[in-house]
């Protein structure tokens, strides 16, 4: 499972979730979750900064379903002292994170792990000081048996950073002068209903509470802080966040098109048309505006 950077609008920026190895063609996805990731770039700086200040010199990072890398490699950039380890089940997209760390010199401090979780941490040879799962829990059916085999691979004092939940990501404002106002909010609807079918397909799925400090508790591990981060590109939108608006309300009208009223589905499909001066490509009122919650919890001395 690859678990860079889509996921159901408050889980908006793993674009390739919900889906399995088989059904998608990971090399052909490399670019877009690429793209996607570096446009997080601030929000993820800042992250890391944040988690810095209470992990200042961890000597082994893990990115628990890194997709192509660009997160893990801005860790082995903010902890030079490090060896970061990019886990994924996609190869193709290892490839692009070995690619990307060697590009940068990071080489000789960057590694990959091919496989599942949790269970491909068993080939981890050490311990691990940092631990990070942005969005990747949420795609194992049994989410709590998850984190306690995280924190079992964590080494004593080690940090879990797990980022999970956050706001509901929007990219237009309530009227766009075409369509029925307040599309982006039925979208959301929707894509918490999209989202609650995928949990109840997975492999081995159990229902949960979302407290994640009260999972990471059973987990075995010691819930230490919880911030949000957001990540804020205001309109007039750069080609990059065009992109991006672009690729994930594709995403959204194909997934279930039968879900959606005729109505919005017209709206989308202007919204869309690169040659529509209403579409995404040109309006002068798109944005980014979306925030991440990450929570840490430490495995006792």
């Amino acid at each position: 499972m690859a678990h860079d950077h889509q996921h159901h609008d408050h889980h908006q920026h793993h674009e390739a979730h919900g889906h399995t190895h088989t059904d998608l063609d990971w090399a052909e996805q490399g670019p877009m979750l690429e793209a996607q990731a570096e446009l997080y770039t601030p929000a993820y700086e800042q992250a890391i900064a944040w988690l810095a200040e209470a992990v200042p010199a961890p000597e082994l990072i893990v990115d628990a379903g890194s997709g192509p890398g660009v997160v893990a490699c801005l860790f082995a950039e903010a902890f030079p002292q490090a060896h970061v380890v990019a886990v994924d089940g996609a190869a193709p997209l290892l490839e692009r994170a070995r690619a990307r760390a060697e590009q940068r010199g990071l080489g000789d401090r960057f590694s990959t792990l091919t496989g599942e979780l949790p269970d491909v941490l068993e080939k981890l040879d050490r311990p691990v000081d940092l631990l990070w799962a942005s969005r990747s829990l949420h795609h194992l059916g049994d989410q709590q048996a998850a984190l306690t085999t995280f924190g079992e691979h964590l080494a004593p004092g080690g940090t879990l950073a797990l980022l999970e939940g956050g706001l509901p990501a929007r990219f237009l404002p309530r009227d766009i002068g075409i369509g029925r106002p307040g599309l982006q909010s039925r979208l959301t609807a929707l894509e918490e209903e999209w989202f609650g079918r995928m949990r109840a397909g997975l492999s081995g799925a159990v229902s949960e509470t979302e407290d994640w400090r009260a999972l990471l508790t059973a987990a075995g591990l010691r819930p230490t802080r919880t911030r949000s981060f957001l990540l804020d590109l205001p309109a007039p939108a750069t080609h990059e966040a065009r992109a991006h608006v672009a690729t994930t309300l594709t995403r959204l009208r194909d997934a279930a098109p039968d879900d959606l009223t005729p109505e919005d589905r017209t709206t989308l499909d202007r919204l869309l048309n690169p040659t529509d001066p209403a579409g995404v490509h040109h309006r002068p009122d798109v944005f980014v505006l979306d925030a991440c919650t990450i929570h840490t919890a430490v495995r006792p001395a």
